[in-house]
């Protein structure tokens, strides 16, 4: 026994002596971590830091980002306010809510801050892209771009969104198993951004494929910038590479072609827009902002038309509010235009709801130009600025019962959010604000249109789905719906043909048309 314990307890105290030197050496390196920010604060402001923590040396606070969701933001502002510091994605960043605070981050682009987003979505858009360009090149691009979204191309997409969603939602309610209405969203919305923005006609497989690779790139958007074999980030570049060699040859073919004469797409719109600007555009550009522009029509817009549906399910009064007024414009059975759209004043309040609820970008990232004030706390001049639009929503005294989903708050009588510019921004503001926010919204009110005119649905499941955030808002596992097409359907004479019967799933569903 005694030899035993004379074996036993050198390796004891081994053990021992190990575990405290990787306690102590997590120790000084925990406080060492504290220390470097600590020391980067601006000396020559008074002010201090923000509160918060900077979590764990090198990958900070990320982790728990990534697993709690909207939690984590939550948690940190109702334990240090409305401006804490916290490190995520190998950056110091400063987190801000509410209406003041971001009017003067949205409102000082240029001077004390400009635009920036985490170095992984920098390296996998590309530099061309106007979300990484600044100061006389960013306005440049945006002026070019501001063509692609004006009210005259509005009009000239519209015919070709409307056959999108007319014949997606005819395959929605010929399917007798429950509809992913987010994965349906996705299909929807990428055939938007690649026929009606890029002008392209593609077949389903290969619809499918660019799909699942563009799905690639954005899942690997916000990854750590770590370039290695088996990182997100070099995924996320290769999925990019593969959808530039995609657009290679169908960009020269558009270069060496004269602009259509009949329906334009953005890049018809872009380079006649270079043209009148005396700009020359390279294929990489143009690549680049492909990219962007899906990105940007697709990721996002699929999120608002998701939760768009969510909210239409949830609140069955909302619904039937809104087709009967499509039924006192004498709007069922006709093509919309932006005039008539603008005529459906509940519908545009049903609309601003969803994005006040449920915005599908939770914030926007800045970097600090210079060290400024903001509540109190000094922003150091290099720290990155992400400001809250959900929680900005969500905490804003310009709405009443802000919990609820209430389309009538943007109603004449009330009209909540008209003393505060910056208490609604689902689409940013400022000079930066989403220069597609028009398009975002027709697609939503045609959308719309669509589902009150020729479709009714049920939810498939017991409860609704619990929603994630990050990149964009989604329900976790799917949003899963029962669509048919609806008794008034026949008011539709375009979709007279395509829907199929009502009543419960079965053989009697006809088959959707293909959509090209």
């Amino acid at each position: 026994m005694s030899s035993l314990m004379e074996l036993v307890s050198p390796a004891l105290d081994t053990t021992l002596t190990s575990v405290l030197s990787v306690l102590l050496l997590l120790a000084v390196s925990w406080q060492l971590w504290r220390l470097r920010w600590t020391v980067t604060r601006d000396r020559e402001c008074q002010l201090p830091l923000p509160k918060g923590s900077m979590g764990w040396p090198v990958v900070g606070e990320t982790l728990h980002w990534l697993l709690q969701g909207p939690d984590f933001h939550i948690s940190r502002r109702q334990k240090y306010g409305n401006v804490f510091k916290t490190h995520l994605l190998g950056k110091p960043v400063i987190r801000v809510t509410g209406a003041e605070n971001i009017r003067k981050i949205l409102l000082g682009e240029h001077k004390l801050v400009c635009a920036q987003w985490p170095l992984s979505a920098r390296i996998i858009l590309g530099s061309n892209t106007l979300v990484n360009s600044t100061g006389d090149l960013h306005r440049m691009k945006r002026k070019v771009l501001a063509k692609v979204f004006s009210r005259t191309a509005l009009e000239e997409y519209i015919p070709r969104l409307q056959d999108i969603v007319e014949c997606e939602l005819a395959r929605w309610c010929s399917e007798r198993d429950p509809v992913d209405v987010y994965d349906a969203c996705r299909t929807l919305t990428f055939r938007v951004a690649t026929r009606v923005l890029l002008g392209l006609s593609l077949e389903d497989a290969q619809m499918s494929y660019l799909s699942k690779i563009f799905e690639q790139l954005l899942n690997n958007l916000f990854s750590l910038p770590i370039d290695v074999s088996f990182s997100g980030l070099r995924k996320g570049i290769k999925a990019r590479e593969t959808i530039h060699e995609f657009m290679a040859k169908i960009i020269e073919e558009k270069l060496q072609s004269p602009l259509a004469e009949g329906h334009k797409d953005a890049f018809d719109y872009m380079l006649s827009g270079a043209k009148q600007n005396n700009q020359k555009i390279s294929i990489k550009e143009l690549q680049e902002t492909a990219v962007e522009l899906v990105f940007a029509a697709h990721s996002t817009t699929a999120s608002a038309c998701t939760s768009l549906v969510l909210q239409l399910l949830r609140h069955p009064g909302v619904a039937a509010k809104a087709r009967s007024e499509l039924r006192s414009c004498g709007y069922l059975g006709s093509n919309p235009r932006l005039e008539k759209l603008s005529r459906l004043r509940y519908l545009d309040c049903v609309v601003k709801e969803v994005l006040r609820c449920l915005p599908p970008v939770s914030g926007g990232y800045r970097t600090a130009l210079q060290t400024f004030e903001l509540d109190g706390y000094q922003i150091p001049k290099g720290w990155s600025v992400m400001y809250s639009i959900r929680d900005t929503h969500e905490t804003s005294p310009a709405y009443q019962n802000s919990e609820l989903f209430d389309p009538d708050r943007f109603g004449r009588d009330r009209n909540e959010a008209s003393a505060g510019r910056f208490d609604y921004i689902p689409f940013g503001g400022g000079t930066r604000s989403c220069i597609g926010k028009e398009l975002a919204r027709v697609i939503l009110k045609v959308l719309a249109v669509e589902l009150l005119s020729a479709a009714e649905w049920r939810l498939a499941t017991e409860t609704f789905p619990r929603m994630q955030t990050v990149p964009v808002v989604r329900p976790v596992n799917g949003l899963h719906v029962y669509f048919n097409a609806a008794d008034h359907a026949h008011q539709h004479p375009k979709q007279d043909s395509n829907l199929g019967s009502t009543g419960e799933q079965g053989p009697a569903k006809a088959a959707a048309p293909p959509c090209v």
